[in-house]
């Protein structure tokens, strides 16, 4: 079985866990926390390492987690870490927060481009995206600057991308002139 698929799986069972004992608020706070923690490289490697044993992980678990989570969301990592797939968590964690995100009707936007966005285009994009078909009621933009792209725009909604960035465009071009394409519309 996939990656995706067990981490959705994991990841529904907590959510219909959370709605029902009416703690949502707070397992997305538990969650978002640790997927931030995941961050760590040291922590990160140590859910993926077949050799460190369970027992030790346990511990570990004990010592991070207990008291700075909530009872629900620890006692859904302890299970998790007894069925062996600690080393899915990362993606169990990123998956809760999706699917959160999904019935709240929020849509995570990742906008890239050459140069900082002023505060008024960031409105008009938000306002261009919350009427289109691709977002639901509610967008989260996320920006990030990359000068490699030059100029334009990189916009990622989801699983879709949309790439007007002049490098795009650069490389577009720059194929083809070697696929001799041109000539065809001579």
């Amino acid at each position: 079985m996939s990656v995706i698929r067990i981490a959705s799986r994991y990841a529904k069972s907590l959510l219909d866990l959370a709605d029902d004992q009416n703690a949502m608020d707070e397992v997305v706070s538990d969650m978002e926390g640790f997927s931030k923690m995941v961050e760590n490289r040291d922590l990160y490697l140590l859910l993926k390492s077949p050799i460190i044993n369970i027992g030790k992980k346990a511990e570990i678990f004990d010592a991070l987690f207990e008291g700075k989570m909530t009872k629900l969301t620890k006692s859904f990592l302890d299970i998790v870490l007894r069925k062996g797939r600690e080393s899915l968590l990362p993606e169990i964690a990123a998956e809760f927060i999706n699917q959160y995100n999904k019935m709240k009707g929020v849509s995570s936007v990742v906008l890239t481009t050459a140069s900082p966005v002023s505060a008024e285009a960031l409105e008009a994009i938000k306002a261009k995206l919350l009427n289109s078909s691709a977002t639901d009621q509610v967008v989260d933009v996320e920006t990030k600057v990359d000068e490699s792209i030059i100029g334009g725009f990189i916009v990622e909604i989801g699983d879709k991308l949309i790439d007007a960035s002049v490098s795009h465009k650069l490389a577009e071009l720059s194929k083809a002139m070697t696929n001799k394409e041109y000539e065809k519309a001579f």
